[in-house]
């Protein structure tokens, strides 16, 4: 029997997981799908993620691929799956692809969303999944700091530190802000992203809210490349990995739909 690529999108709260690759001594997202998925086929399986999600930072449409052989059905997955998951993680879907599929290489874009709650007092009911900030947020100001990283952008001021090496040029496709009473969310579409990438960008368009900085100096700080002249990393929990994709067409639809909003 040939064995299958398949893919699944995964949901999952982040808030008590070491982030998504697996740790030696610390509970991750890839360590309980891969032991859920080798009871299921009854064999080793290593599952390979689109995004790898850090410590805190949540996920609702995560995708990873795997190769597996067995008698279950493949749309079957999500259900046999879910004896062996915690409730804070949900496989949503699964899809057999061609064999050659890379859930890394293949995608064409991620979609990001950073959420704020801007309040006099803290939601308790939100304080897994947004920054409180109490001081209220210019969001002029912030919308024009967005506006200033669209585009194509040598993004190494918002690369975290400790991180493997990667091309430091990615392209922003679009920045948003939208309001949800006092939720203020940031959605980011690019091609790709660096380590801390779109926390950093949280924390620069707060700083810009809270009149830390100016736009110019926002983009000079873009231009110059420098890590150390960025505040501080926006906290993981407000992040959420929205949707990762695989067509043009589905890319450019989701990103209509927030410059639409």
């Amino acid at each position: 029997m040939m064995k299958k690529n398949i893919c699944l999108v995964v949901a999952y709260d982040g808030t008590d997981f070491h982030g998504f690759q697996r740790q030696t001594n610390a509970e991750s997202i890839q360590r309980c799908l891969e032991q859920g998925l080798s009871a299921i086929f009854r064999t080793p399986i290593t599952i390979y993620g689109a995004a790898r999600t850090d410590a805190g930072v949540h996920a609702r449409g995560q995708v990873v691929n795997f190769y597996g052989q067995g008698s279950i059905p493949t749309e079957k997955i999500p259900y046999a799956m879910k004896g062996y998951l915690p409730p804070e993680i949900a496989v949503l879907s699964a899809k057999e692809m061609p064999d050659r599929f890379s859930v890394r290489h293949d995608n064409v874009g991620k979609h990001y969303r950073y959420s704020i709650d801007n309040n006099r007092m803290h939601d308790p009911f939100l304080l897994r999944y947004a920054w409180f900030i109490r001081k209220p947020l210019d969001r002029q100001a912030m919308r024009e700091g967005a506006a200033i990283l669209l585009g194509t952008h040598d993004f190494s001021a918002f690369e975290g530190q400790n991180t493997t090496p990667m091309n430091p040029v990615k392209t922003m496709y679009s920045i948003t802000l939208h309001e949800r009473g006092h939720v203020l969310d940031i959605d980011v579409v690019g091609d790709g992203f660096l380590y801390h990438m779109v926390r950093n960008i949280a924390g620069g368009l707060v700083d810009l809210g809270l009149h830390r900085l100016t736009p110019d100096r926002f983009r000079e700080i873009l231009e110059g490349g420098d890590r150390t002249q960025l505040g501080a990393t926006a906290p993981a929990q407000g992040l959420c990995l929205e949707k990762v994709f695989y067509e043009e067409r589905e890319l450019k639809q989701r990103i209509a739909e927030l410059e639409e909003e």
